[in-house]
């Protein structure tokens, strides 16, 4: 009875936890989708408010112009000489809200389909659900709590792998980082998203190994799992910054890749 209790409670809690990493998680992986989405809408706004101006400043002369038809336009009971800068004018931003509304269900309707590629593809790599198959003892079992002994003085149960050791000794390579050129900053930046990959696939094997292997609860892999989607994230980002990178210095870069008549002819621009 005591054991059905205990686990009882465990899986309500186990649940309740689940509900609450799948969600962040979910919100992390689907992040990038719903980043470019808000700017497309954003884009999608002032390109409708652009025509409502535009509109505004081609129903102006017309407007001028009302001025005298819209007398005659009453003497004479026809309404298109009535007021023709404000019916020009409605028109137009009739034409560029409904022009707006299909950019927008178009946009929202791409961030559908992307969310659910991404989770597709969470599903594929594994990452969701990746503390299902941890391995609880039938009963529970009594550990001990002395530390083992040699020769009469403790051992230091402190081994094997120390990301932080590894993680310090790169924030030193940084901080004393001195490249030889600005080609060699763009190749560090185009090899960014697989340094990421590779720090993100560690976070991965903890996971699974928390999962499968340590005797860990459920939230210890689903916390290595959480950090895995945020620096995938972290991996979309760096892809872009290669390109970002070749845009903004593409003069730069064509004097290095593509000099004119050669590496010595194109120092004759010493700038």
């Amino acid at each position: 009875m005591r054991d059905a209790a205990i686990a009882k409670n465990r899986a309500r809690r186990d649940g309740k936890a689940r509900a609450a990493v799948d969600a962040q998680r979910g919100a992390v992986r689907k992040a990038p989708a719903r980043k470019a989405a808000r700017s497309a809408l954003w884009r999608s706004a002032a390109r409708f408010h652009g025509r409502r101006l535009l509109a505004a400043l081609v129903a102006l002369p017309v407007g001028l112009l009302g001025f005298l038809t819209s007398p005659i336009g009453r003497k004479l009971k026809l309404p298109w000489l009535i007021h023709p800068g404000r019916h020009l004018y409605r028109r137009l931003c009739q034409t560029a809200r409904e022009q707006r509304n299909v950019r927008d269900d178009a946009i929202r309707g791409e961030l559908s389909e992307r969310e659910a590629a991404a989770d597709a593809e969470a599903t594929q790599d594994g990452t969701d659900g990746i503390a299902d198959s941890v391995q609880r003892p039938a009963h529970l079992v009594p550990t001990s709590t002395n530390a083992p002994v040699s020769g009469g003085e403790n051992v230091s149960l402190i081994t094997g792998f120390r990301f932080e050791e590894h993680a310090i000794d790169m924030m030193a390579a940084a901080n004393t980082y001195e490249p030889d050129g600005c080609m060699e900053i763009l190749a560090m930046v185009e090899n960014l998203p697989t340094a990421l990959t590779c720090i993100a696939n560690i976070m991965k094997i903890l996971a699974e190994r928390s999962d499968s292997e340590f005797p860990l609860e459920k939230q210890v892999a689903e916390g290595f799992s959480d950090i895995f989607g945020a620096l995938m994230s972290a991996v979309a980002v760096a892809e872009d910054m290669g390109p970002m990178f070749r845009q903004v210095h593409a003069q730069d870069i064509a004097r290095h890749e593509d000099p004119r008549n050669g590496t010595e002819a194109e120092k004759g621009w010493n700038v």
